[in-house]
């Protein structure tokens, strides 16, 4: 139709076709309206977009869809064009896009489940059902911004380890939105989010704790109040120093005593040996093979591995003076101790199986330093001259260092 100033009588005056027709206004280039066979009217923006035209549905006419609203609405959508939006495309992505909720079901079964290790896809399921989808599960996927993430972020930053796991989280989801088709490709909000600063927790027992520990697992034998293969395990995890899904999961199959090693098929960084010391070796070599388990520290049930330890850990560490201390801590505590005794970070990352250096750089403060202790020796040294004691310069060797 003619162009004319688009105003309340001229749309009303509208007749409809056998087709949809559209009266275009004189004054808003692209604004329009159109009228369908129907009757029903609408207002539309027009306007091209890589040398194709386009087409954007404001809204119908009537409440709260005026002439005047709606040609305010076309201007902010000019606006948006001329800063390199598309509205069409921005509308397409809204409909075809499901909200977070819908979307965290399909990561879990398309990404999750058949990519990461069982105890990944648990921490994710978890992580969503009780963080993200209570607090952005509404949302629709492409409507996720940065107010929202931060917003989220925030949130939860009393408990900054856990914000920062849901973001990482959150973003590997958008990610696979946007290779997915249901966002545009470099949309994601999360990268311009800042993470917490994360306090490591570095817990290690002491001699004295140790003793307290051994003390306690000993009283437990002696009460036989707990399963033996419970008690046996926490012995095997401050002997060994794996992780607890390593030694819930762990095999007979997997144990070599001749070689003085568990060859373990999977772990969190993948397949790996683990050097067996003598006590660890002799607690394997007198634990019973349960007929029809292969489990080395096998549960009640035919053929099932032992569960469960979380609970008896919690009455063991009480016994022992230990609340603070969680299973992981005797990881740490084999460490530790194995740096306080001068042998190389290199070595004990060998023996906990890390990946990356960086992780086992925790430990550096607790391993012998050669700078450190040539200059105690020089100076001790000094100051017995200067007090008039014999003092001989002795020939220096650093412990577990290079000479």
């Amino acid at each position: 139709m003619k162009g004319r100033k688009i105003t309340k009588r001229a749309v009303d005056a509208l007749n409809a076709g056998s087709r949809d027709e559209f009266m275009w206004d004189a004054e808003l280039p692209g604004f329009g309206c159109k009228i369908t066979p129907t009757g029903a009217r609408i207002y539309v923006l027009q306007y091209s977009k890589g040398g194709r035209k386009r087409r954007v549905r404001i809204g119908p006419h009537g409440a709260p869809w005026t002439p005047d609203s709606a040609r305010k609405e076309a201007l902010q959508l000019k606006g948006e064009i001329a800063a390199g939006k598309d509205p069409a495309e921005v509308r397409a992505w809204d409909r075809r896009a499901p909200t977070l909720r819908e979307f965290a079901d399909r990561y879990l079964e398309e990404h999750a489940e058949p990519k990461k290790k069982p105890l990944s896809v648990r921490e994710d399921r978890r992580i969503l059902e009780k963080i993200i989808k209570p607090k952005l599960g509404s949302r629709k996927v492409v409507h996720i911004d940065r107010v929202d993430v931060s917003n989220f972020h925030h949130e939860l930053r009393e408990t900054p380890v856990q914000a920062n796991r849901s973001l990482a989280l959150l973003s590997k989801m958008i990610n696979l939105a946007e290779r997915w088709g249901l966002r545009p490709i470099g949309s994601n909000p999360c990268r311009l989010v800042e993470r917490f600063r994360e306090r490591r927790r570095e817990r290690f027992l002491s001699e004295k704790e140790l003793k307290q520990l051994g003390d306690a697992l000993t009283e437990a034998e002696r009460e036989g109040k707990e399963p033996v293969s419970a008690i046996a395990a926490i012995r095997f995890l401050v002997l060994t120093g794996t992780r607890l899904s390593e030694v819930l999961g762990l095999r007979w199959e997997n144990v070599d005593l001749e070689k003085s090693c568990l060859r373990l098929p999977d772990s969190k960084t993948g397949a790996k040996d683990v050097a067996l010391g003598a006590p660890a070796r002799e607690l394997l070599a007198a634990l019973p093979h349960v007929e029809d388990n292969p489990y080395v520290f096998h549960g009640r049930r035919i053929g099932r591995h032992l569960v469960g330890l979380q609970h008896v850990w919690s009455r063991i560490r009480g016994k022992a003076n230990l609340e603070n201390v969680r299973i992981h801590d005797l990881r740490h505590s084999f460490a530790s101790v194995g740096a306080m005794g001068g042998i190389s970070l290199i070595m004990i990352g060998a023996l906990l199986g890390h990946r990356q250096v960086t992780t086992t750089q925790r430990y550096a403060h607790l391993s012998n330093d050669p700078v450190r202790a040539a200059a105690d020796s020089i100076a001790r040294t000094i100051k017995s001259a200067m007090q008039g004691k014999a003092a001989q310069v002795k020939r220096f060797k650093a412990k577990g260092g290079v000479r």
